[in-house]
């Protein structure tokens, strides 16, 4: 479905000997210089960043109505009107640091008015509850990553030359736990973390029923699209869709936290060559997220301790992003500067 290439690295000894004889001690810029490295190879010699876009998913999912949140199933579609009016963190940090925003309906309860500038993307109304029955159908899998790669393509030939992802949605840390626990066969209750930070008896009771949904599919879970089918979301399909997309065009993914990196590890279960494609932004709050960080072995660019979602941590990280690109094109060398080299 999708056609995605390893990125070309012959050029890599070139690319970081013109990192290493800029005017500073060999390694001195830290991970700025691995990220330099890795936006050259999509980017080109010259990286520059174009239009930036920030995609924000958002979908109910059906666990949430056994209580696995603090918040009920109702706040997905108001925090949906509340992006679209402009008053979240994400419209907050899009503002200040220069990002396009995109709110999509991937499937809330309540169809967002129409009258509000949202997407209409929608796989349903809500997943069916993973601890009972399957959350969508294949058919929905395949149609979800097909709408978050025509989004991706949307702002590509609008320019943009790198994406951000998002997500809204009660609940979706209880699937992004159990698509976690599903992929690299871990234990539910070593993925399952407090998410918008339930209390402990609801913490338990949310480990029970993703163990519940995880037992329930248990011989269905045989790969990436299966796992989705069984316990996804459709927020989290369509980033998959998203991520699987820019890869197939060439540019890289600002992945953000818990939830991101759920679909990230799908898409990189799909197609391995994946992961060149992504960087990954910030290390969540969400105990789980650095399991799934050391699974890929990814080493984030921002620890905050934050847990919000909505994209905050892969929007906070684009400074950097802009920096790497920056200090590669236009910091002199040491023949340009005319200062004499620092040996290490």
């Amino acid at each position: 479905m999708f056609q995605i290439k390893a990125l070309d690295k012959s050029c890599d000894q070139n690319i970081q000997r013109r990192i290493d004889l800029k005017t500073k001690p060999v390694g001195a810029l830290g991970k700025l210089e691995s990220l330099a490295l890795q936006l050259v190879r999509m980017l080109g010699d010259e990286p520059t960043v174009a239009r930036p876009a920030m995609l924000v998913f958002a979908a109910d999912h059906g666990i949430a109505d056994a209580g696995v949140s603090i918040a009920p199933p109702e706040v997905t579609a108001q925090m949906v009107a509340n992006f679209a009016a402009g008053g979240a963190a994400i419209n907050v940090f899009c503002r200040e640091l220069g990002w396009t925003l995109e709110i999509i309906d991937a499937g809330i309860l309540t169809p967002p008015d129409p009258s509000l500038n949202v997407t209409n993307c929608r796989l349903g109304a809500g997943t069916g509850p993973i601890h009972k029955r399957a959350a969508m159908t294949l058919g929905q899998v395949e149609q979800g990553l097909e709408f978050g790669r025509a989004r991706v393509r949307a702002h590509h030939s609008l320019g943009s030359n790198l994406i951000g992802l998002g997500e809204m949605g009660i609940g979706n840390t209880s699937s992004a736990a159990a698509i976690m626990a599903a992929l690299l066969d871990i234990e539910a209750k070593d993925c399952v973390g407090r998410g918008t930070g339930v209390d402990a008896a609801t913490l338990k009771r949310k480990q029970m029923l993703v163990e519940q949904a995880l037992v329930l599919h248990m011989s269905e879970l045989g790969d990436a699209k299966s796992v989705l089918a069984c316990v996804g979301g459709f927020e989290i399909v369509q980033m998959t869709g998203a991520i699987l997309g820019a890869a197939e065009i060439g540019i890289p993914v600002m992945v953000d936290g818990f939830i991101a990196t759920a679909a990230a590890l799908c898409a990189v279960k799909m197609y391995p060559e994946t992961k060149e494609y992504l960087i990954f932004a910030h290390r969540s709050g969400e105990r789980a997220h650095g399991m799934m960080l050391e699974h890929l072995g990814v080493e984030p660019l921002l620890d905050l301790g934050m847990r919000l979602g909505e994209g905050s941590g892969a929007a906070l990280a684009l400074p950097l992003i802009k920096a790497a690109c920056g200090f590669y094109r236009e910091m002199a060398s040491f023949d340009d500067a005319g200062v004499e080299p620092v040996v290490s």
